[in-house]
């Protein structure tokens, strides 16, 4: 089985998760942006890449690693099928550069066309705040995590 290293960034502002959906796919499962390591490239190196690879934006905070896991993805169009050793990265800014908006990766890891993104922003405390199971690929298996994380990062600040 190929393994595959990736980054990806859980981007916060106050209660608010930054994810994407890919309006040309027909999947819709939510997402967050990161992806695979490129050689030589440390995962935050990579998380940083990918972030402004598919938004756009250039991130100058510091990201915490908060959470790795080991995703097995099966063959399916537009995925890499192996192992997926994921690295989760949080970040927290003060100001959204947007309530939503549309960006191209031109280079996916997996080949082909530019890949439209619709960025959003998702209230993670809210009643109606997305299950683990709207996100694609285990990509919600860290919600809890960064939830309780938030909350302690909130609870400090008092």
């Amino acid at each position: 089985m190929r393994i595959y290293h990736k980054a990806y960034v859980y981007l916060t502002c106050g209660p608010d998760l930054l994810v994407f959906l890919e309006p040309d796919h027909p999947n819709p499962d939510l997402q967050v942006p990161g992806g695979t390591l490129d050689p030589g490239e440390s995962y935050l190196q990579a998380a940083r890449r990918e972030f402004f690879e598919e938004t756009g934006l250039s991130l100058d905070i510091a990201l915490e690693s908060f959470a790795d896991q080991d995703h097995i993805v099966k063959d399916a169009a537009g995925s890499l099928p192996g192992l997926h050793r994921r690295r989760h990265f949080h970040g927290r800014i003060r100001e959204k550069p947007a309530a939503q908006w549309e960006h191209f990766e031109t280079s996916p890891s997996a080949g082909g066309p530019p890949i439209r993104f619709r960025l959003f922003w998702v209230d993670l405390f809210s009643s109606d705040a997305p299950v683990e199971t709207r996100f694609f690929e285990g990509f919600g298996a860290q919600l809890e995590a960064l939830r309780s994380r938030m909350e302690r990062q909130n609870n400090g600040r008092h």
